[in-house]
Parts: C-alpha cells; structure tokens; sequence
C-alpha cells in the first residue's frame, strides 16, 4: 500500500535522518522524498516541510500501527503529521453555476483517470448542467439560491456535503460567496478559481473591462476559499499573453482556456496530497 506522510516542525538537525529511520524500522519503504525550509534565507524562523511517498511492505503493517511507531520521532521533533493513502480517492464535490467551462473539463479529468477523486455529486445553483453530471453518471442536486434564502440555501448544501460524505469541494465557476460559516466546515478542503485580474475589474464581465483597458495578460488562480474573499493560500497560477488584436470573446475564450487547466492543477495537487499549508502560503511538491 502507498502511503504519503506530510510533515512539518522547527527545522532542526537530524530530521531527515531520524525520519528516514522510523520509516525503515517500520518495514517501509521510501520511494519519493521532498522537502523544503521555510525561513531558510530570510528573518523568519525557520520551518521544515516534508513529504514521502512510502510502501507499508509488511504484511502486519497498517497505518495505524505507522503512526503509533511514528509518534516518538513526531514526539522528538514537534512535528505536525499527515498520513494519506494513496490509493483511496478523495470523495469529492464539485459547485457550479451557469458558466459550464470548469465543470465539464473536470468531468472529463475525472472520467478519463486523469483526477485521482471519488466524485460523489455536483451541486449547482441552476439546473443548466444536471443532463451533462447525470450522463457520466454523478448525481445532481440543484438548490437555487436568492439572496433572501442564502443562508437556507446553504443549509440544504452542506447537508448534502454531509449525506454525499465529501471531504473536498471544488468550485467550478460556482457564481455565489460562501459564508464564513460554511467555510469553517471545511477549513483547506474548499479549491476555488478566478480570474486574476483582482482586485482590478470586479464584478460582471471582467473580460470586457479588461478589454477596455487594453490588458496584455490574462491569467487565472486556483486557491482554497478563506474568510478573506479570494484571499486565501494560492495552490496555482498561470498566465496568457495578448495582444490589442483580441476581441472581447477572444479574451474570454482565452481565459477560459487559463481558468480550466489552473483548476485542474490545482485539485489534482490536491488530491494527490502535494500541499501544504503554512499561514497564507502553500507549499505545492512536485
């Protein structure tokens, strides 16, 4: 079984030794290792990150007796420990609205394999894209929402969260600011896309104002939703060049083009467990 350990603690001496230790005595074997030092090369106290990809090989080994064994080296060094299995998908949730761009790549990611994610349910605002999401097999759950019956409205999501047993929920384009209260059911766990015009060109048709203002890059970011709209840990980014020969629906299309493969990114780093928070940072592995 593969298994992926994501630790962090002071950086100290003899943390990758002591680890590499652990994990051999306990009949495992390491196949990839990463590690980053945050604090390295400025004034900020220095914090150690890492991640191994491991085989339990024994056949009396199980995670739970890894992290019993693991817990005096934990212990030794303050560690912070995360232990993933590899090859249990996260069970997922994907939230859109009427913009299809996101969605359908996902689905597409997802059915192909490409997306290691156990997809429970796709959850929307409007019933525009209940035919796509039932044709490749996912149920649909539409639950409209106003501005009257927002918090209602959410209300009913999170308990489909909850009966669906979702442990990550993928924004795809999904048009409506969740409340504080429903981000703290899922702190880290919600990926979100935008535009990365912002704090520029808020609002409806941010293309267009772009275009007006005669942009020569385009982008987009995948981050997780925070309480801080649009501000939380950035987990990808990318950008496209244009030039003033792009039409208002050139733009688009282009950014759509951005927007659909950063989210991709962004949830698959997720799903494969090669990030790590710290603060408002991340640390995305290889």
């Amino acid at each position: 079984m593969s298994s992926v350990l994501l630790l962090s603690c002071p950086d100290q001496q003899g943390i990758v030794a002591a680890t590499a230790d652990a994990i051999a005595a306990h009949g495992a074997n390491i196949i990839h290792a990463e590690q980053y030092v945050k604090g390295a090369v400025d004034d900020e106290d220095s914090v150690f990150f890492q991640r191994l990809v491991f085989d339990l090989v024994r056949d009396d080994t199980s995670p739970d007796s890894f992290l019993e064994a693991f817990a005096p080296t934990a212990e030794r060094f303050d560690m912070t420990v995360d232990l993933r299995d590899l090859s249990t998908p996260t069970p997922t949730a994907i939230m859109c609205s009427k913009q299809p761009h996101c969605l359908y790549d996902l689905l597409t990611r997802w059915r192909s394999g490409e997306l290691p994610m156990d997809l429970r349910v796709v959850i929307s605002n409007h019933d525009d894209h209940r035919g796509i999401a039932e044709h490749m097999g996912v149920p649909f759950v539409h639950l409209p929402v106003t501005k009257e019956t927002k918090p209602q409205q959410e209300a009913q999501v999170l308990a489909a969260l909850d009966e669906y047993g979702v442990d990550l929920v993928v924004m795809a384009r999904y048009m409506q600011i969740l409340s504080d209260d429903f981000i703290s059911h899922f702190p880290m766990k919600i990926i979100n896309i935008h535009h990365s015009f912002l704090p520029a060109f808020i609002g409806a048709n941010p293309y267009r104002q772009a275009h007006e203002r005669g942009v020569k890059l385009i982008g987009a970011t995948g981050h997780y939703a925070t309480a801080d709209l649009d501000e939380g840990p950035i987990i990808a980014q990318d950008t496209h060049h244009v030039t003033h020969r792009e039409t208002v629906a050139q733009l688009t299309a282009a950014g759509r083009d951005v927007e659909t493969n950063v989210l991709a990114r962004a949830v698959r780093a997720h799903l494969e467990h090669r990030v790590a928070t710290y603060g408002n940072k991340t640390i995305v592995y290889a």
